[in-house]
């Protein structure tokens, strides 16, 4: 078994993990860490899903890094702008040197006499076990079994002469175009997939247990673009994170005092 020593032991390669890899970058220049990533690319969530209308559920001047000015006036941005602005990020501050591929963590175990987190893993290429020694873990690897979505057995479906799809695992080709299509859910992934295939289908359905409370919001914010148009793009930055933040804060104020 190989056995790695490091600093610093980063678990994913996602928009958590490339944001926590480059303030080491900036901010412990000398600290040896390493990115553990189950996948073949960076990008996590946003390289996985493939599915028609993906895009964030979060303003991209909140959900962005405070250190790389969001430069698209998108506030909700599609998937494919957000894992290329996760590859510049990991680009301009030479990540990629730090990351391991495909390798899947099995455990992690704190050695109290060591004063370490012990960590195990497999390179999914060779099949060999490693194990890492770090002083310091972070787990960025998101919530998602990304071997398989979650699927409830629906009783009765082997009867259903249709397609059953799984937005995790969307086929490329997918032609939907003149089905009857109904959709299960009503979070961010209905909201997004629906009415990016309502052009092209014949009818399609949202088949919801609690309804969501929804706001009409323009793709393009009007003042955002002012501000990318007129001002240095860190300074506008900084006022339109500052701005969607302040928002997002009087929401959730106003829906705990008003709901």
């Amino acid at each position: 078994m190989a056995i790695f020593d490091e600093d610093i032991l980063i678990i994913g390669a996602g928009l958590s993990g490339i944001s926590a890899a480059c303030h080491l970058k900036k901010e412990c220049p000398n600290r040896k860490f390493t990115i553990l990533e189950r996948r073949t690319t960076i990008g996590g969530t946003w390289d996985l899903f493939r599915y028609p209308g993906i895009r964030s559920d979060s303003d991209m001047f909140s959900f962005g890094f405070k250190f790389k000015p969001w430069k698209n006036a998108h506030f909700f941005s599609q998937g494919n702008d957000i894992r290329s602005y996760v590859h510049e990020a990991a680009t301009e501050n030479k990540v990629f040197d730090h990351i391991r591929f495909q390798r899947k963590v099995s455990d992690a175990n704190w050695d109290s006499d060591a004063q370490r987190w012990v960590i195990n893993a497999v390179n999914e290429v060779t099949g060999e076990p490693e194990q890492y020694r770090a002083k310091f873990m972070m787990a960025c690897a998101g919530y998602y079994n990304y071997d398989q979505g979650y699927r409830p057995d629906f009783p009765g479906e082997k009867n259903f002469k249709g397609l059953i799809v799984h937005p995790q695992h969307w086929p490329e080709n997918l032609d939907y175009t003149g089905k009857k299509v109904v959709v299960i859910g009503s979070g961010a992934t209905a909201v997004t997939l629906i009415p990016s295939m309502a052009d092209k289908v014949e009818h399609i359905t949202m088949l919801q247990r609690s309804p969501s409370y929804i706001f009409s919001l323009p793709s393009v914010d009007a003042l955002t673009k002012v501000l990318q148009k007129t001002l240095p793009s860190k300074l506008a930055y900084k006022l339109n994170r500052t701005r969607t933040i302040g928002l997002a804060h009087f929401m959730f104020k106003a829906s705990k005092s008003k709901p």
